[in-house]
């Protein structure tokens, strides 16, 4: 028998064993969403923007409580969220057992799908997930999940209706088309209210001498040049390599920190504790976790950082701060206080940031989302403008208004994205818990549907008539007779 129809024979019975699962679970649930129409219109029950992993989780945690949810991705079909396209890591840091976005079946875990096409010893001899590997298990989760998502579609516009519902404006080849929907999910990933963070003076460098690690580039421009990478993170790490691999002539790690990181303080948080009660502590509590965990940084895998130091051209120079950069012929002059870089390209491995104003679609309710910049005063000490910028999200996610901002319907749009880490912690983009976050959401919005329209099912309460008696299971007795000398 050859490998291939081993694999096909080991996924189909994986898959039968997936639908029994599901099957003997009664899942997914029953549709139970009151219909609701505008002027002829049928409103999507959800909406969601994102088709990557965050998205695909929370359209099938709804998808299983009777909630049918729309998937809008502008990128084509199997390239959704960074692993197949600005993603350069050879492998996933998670470690392998995780069981990421199978919420709680054990068929729908990476190992049951790796094992059921390579078997259980390779997977024992498997260290961490190879990349792409995890590209091709999402690709085999929407199908098996069987997930209504529409590729290349991207949402222009998202636009709050007082009447309790969301439009949508939405573009594909073919042109603009509206849509309505009664809630909306952000699944937009790591950069998901903002985009690349990049130093002010990146502004005068010209734009083809410069490329953030989340780009789409092609590494091959980089063959024989002198590049520098800003930053010693993972990106950094994994656009070095890349670019080494590439054929750079050499990459200088320009690293602001007197050392690279050495413990990754978020992975030690972990654990059910903080995925289920980080949504209840004080705001002094959650404040104080991701203010440290993002002030020791998270350090760059050891693989990844393995990958760049055995090429002896690479250097990884540290405590190089960046005074200012000149542009002369072409070519980049970094001034930092141990010396001047003469380079060729420069790579910004140097993150995200949370700025509605690179996020156009969302301008007509975005200055009304109160942030955690109105709700917490940070201690002395303690000032950190990334959770600040951060939206202050409700119970399930959802965006709240400013102090007296008339604006209905905002708790309407849930962002479920990493700049939900401040009100929630890291349930909404990270493998560890994105099955949790996901069932918060879900279960989140089911109450709040049946809620709005619960006159709408007391109706069905009181209409409903089938019988569990026929009527004819018993009779009624005869009244007693009356005992000897009773008056």
């Amino acid at each position: 028998m050859s490998h291939s129809s081993t694999e096909i024979s080991g996924l189909d019975k994986l898959e039968k064993r997936l639908q029994e699962d599901l099957s003997r679970l009664e899942l997914p649930a029953k549709p139970w969403v009151r219909e609701r129409t505008v002027n002829g219109s049928k409103l999507l029950e959800v909406a969601i923007i994102g088709g990557g992993m965050a998205g695909l989780t929370v359209a099938v945690a709804l998808k299983n409580l009777g909630i049918s949810a729309q998937v809008f991705d502008r990128s084509p079909a199997g390239f959704e969220g960074p692993w197949a396209t600005t993603a350069r890591m050879e492998t996933l840091r998670s470690p392998k057992q995780l069981t990421g976005p199978a919420l709680g079946l054990p068929s729908l875990t990476f190992r049951a799908w790796y094992e059921a096409q390579f078997g259980a010893r390779a997977w024992e001899d498997l260290d961490k997930i190879p990349r792409l590997q995890w590209m091709d298990y999402l690709r085999w989760y929407r199908k098996v999940m069987d997930i209504n998502v529409l590729n290349g579609h991207a949402i222009t516009r998202v636009a709050l209706n007082p009447d309790h519902y969301i439009e949508l404006t939405v573009e594909n080849s073919e042109g603009k088309h509206r849509v309505l929907a009664r809630r909306l999910i952000l699944a937009t990933g790591r950069d998901g209210l903002g985009g690349p963070s990049v130093p002010e003076f990146a502004q005068d460098i010209p734009r083809h001498l410069w490329a953030h690690s989340s780009d789409e580039l092609d590494y091959n421009i980089l063959a024989g040049k002198r590049v520098g990478v800003i930053g010693a993170g993972a990106s950094a790490m994994d656009s070095a390599a890349t670019a080494l691999e590439s054929g750079a002539a050499s990459v200088d790690l320009i690293i602001r920190r007197q050392d690279i990181p050495r413990v990754n303080k978020g992975k030690g948080s972990g654990n059910p504790g903080i995925t289920h009660g980080f949504a209840r502590l004080p705001d002094e509590w959650k404040w104080r976790i991701r203010h440290y965990i993002n002030v020791q940084q998270v350090p760059p895998p050891r693989g990844s950082t393995l990958r760049v130091s055995r090429h002896e051209n690479a250097r990884f120079n540290v405590g190089c701060p960046i005074e200012k950069v000149e542009v002369r012929d072409e070519q980049l002059f970094v001034h930092t206080p141990k010396g001047i870089f003469n380079l060729d390209f420069l790579i910004f491995a140097t993150g995200f940031k949370i700025d509605w104003q690179l996020r156009p679609e969302y301008a007509s309710f975005a200055p009304y989302v109160r942030t955690w910049k109105s709700r917490y005063a940070a201690p002395l000490g303690q000032e950190d403008a990334e959770l600040l910028a951060c939206p202050d999200l409700g119970p399930y996610f959802e965006f709240q208004p400013k102090n007296g901002t008339p604006l209905v319907g905002l708790e309407n749009i849930h962002c479920f994205s990493y700049p939900a880490v401040a009100s929630h912690g890291t349930v909404s983009g990270d493998i560890p818990a994105i099955s949790e976050g996901a069932q918060v959401l879900a279960k989140g919005i089911a109450g709040s549907l049946y809620n709005e329209d619960v006159a709408y099912y007391y109706e069905q309460l009181e209409a409903y008539e089938e019988p569990e008696l026929e009527g004819d299971e018993w009779e009624p007795a005869p009244a007693p007779s009356q005992p000897m000398g009773a008056q």
